[in-house]
This record gives structure tokens, C-alpha cells and sequence, in this order.
């Protein structure tokens, strides 16, 4: 009888250490996907810096189109109000704070392509800088992106397959959502260079 209830035991302390294991394999994996939100913040913190600086910069030009630099305003404050916590990654919350940030995207694309039609603009060296850094900075938000859509898939595998789902579950871990492509960005743009006047 002492040999059954030792080997018991030993399968009870076994079935624990190994959930053990689980949750907190689950809990590292989570802290690797609320970095990588924080980076992916980061990057976005960083093109909303550098708005108000084109925007001045932009705004010394004379005649310059007023409706594309309040889109871009408008749009900055739009992204900026948007905060999204790391505890809350699911794929609706994903989706609207992706929105915001693709409004922002958006109207910044509008400004550099309405600041082709002014080679006084184009000609300063504030904002050829600031261009560059704009565009490193995209450069850096996509890699954080994709960094950060690694560590959840990591996490999202662990958190659905068998038996870690069961603990996953018991522990409150839940799937957190990914950054997805834009709809209708499987379309190449259309590129014309007829100008009209």
C-alpha cells in the first residue's frame, strides 16, 4: 500500500510541477508580447513626435494646402488618443487601434505628395530632414510590427494547443490579437502620370 500512495504521489507531484511549468512558460510569452506592444508604441510615439515639427516647417510655405495639414493634425490627435494596454490585445481592439494609425499613415502620405507640387518646400533642408526621419521612422514601426506579430504567434500557439490550453484557461491567458494588412492593400495602387490641372 505505501508503494501505491509513493507513486501517487509522485504522479500528483509530476502533473503539478509540469502545470507549473506551463503557466509560467504562458507568463514569460505574455511579457514577450506586451514588449514588443511597447516597442511597437514606441515607433508610433515617435512619427507623432515628428508631426508637429512638419507641420511647422510645412506651414511656412506660403499658399500651402491648409486642408491636407489639418487632415494630418486632426489625424495625429485622432492616433494619439488611441491607447490600447497590453492587457487588452484582442483582435477588435487591435482593429481600431490599427485604424487610427492607418488614418494618421494616410494623411501623412497625402502631405508628402501634396509637398511635390511645392519645390520651395522640397528645397528646405528642415524638411527633406524631417521626410527621412519620417520615413525611417515607417521603416522602424513595420519591424516592430512584425516583431511583434511574431511574439504573439508564439504565444497564441501556446496558449491554444493541447494540454496548455487547459491550463491556459484555469490561468485567464486568452488569444491576443495580430496587426493585419489594410483592407484592399492585396491591390497594387494605380499609378498615373497624367497631370491635371
Amino acid at each position: 500500500m505505501n508503494r501505491k500512495l509513493w507513486i501517487a504521489l509522485g504522479v500528483i507531484a509530476l502533473v503539478i510541477f509540469w502545470g507549473v511549468g506551463v503557466r509560467n512558460g504562458l507568463a514569460t510569452s505574455d511579457q514577450e508580447v506586451k514588449g514588443s506592444w511597447a516597442n511597437v508604441q514606441s515607433a508610433y510615439q515617435r512619427r507623432a513626435d515628428l508631426i508637429p515639427n512638419l507641420v511647422k516647417t510645412v506651414q511656412g510655405v506660403a499658399n500651402f494646402e491648409k486642408s491636407t495639414l489639418t487632415a494630418v493634425i486632426e489625424a495625429r490627435a485622432s492616433a494619439t488618443q488611441m491607447k490600447l494596454d497590453a492587457k487588452d490585445l484582442s483582435p477588435e481592439n487591435m482593429q481600431k487601434y490599427q485604424a487610427a494609425q492607418s488614418s494618421l499613415g494616410g494623411a501623412l502620405s497625402r502631405l508628402m505628395v501634396v509637398a511635390e507640387n511645392y519645390p520651395q518646400l522640397k528645397a528646405t533642408e528642415n524638411f527633406s530632414e524631417l521626410q527621412a526621419q519620417l520615413e525611417g521612422t515607417e521603416n522602424r514601426i513595420k519591424e516592430e510590427r512584425d516583431r511583434f506579430n511574431e511574439s504573439v504567434k508564439s504565444y497564441n500557439s501556446k496558449v491554444v494547443t493541447f494540454p496548455n490550453n487547459l491550463i491556459a484557461s484555469f490561468s485567464g491567458f486568452t488569444e491576443k490579437g495580430y496587426f493585419e494588412a489594410e483592407a484592399g492593400s492585396d491591390k497594387a495602387p494605380e499609378v498615373n502620370f497624367d497631370e491635371k490641372k
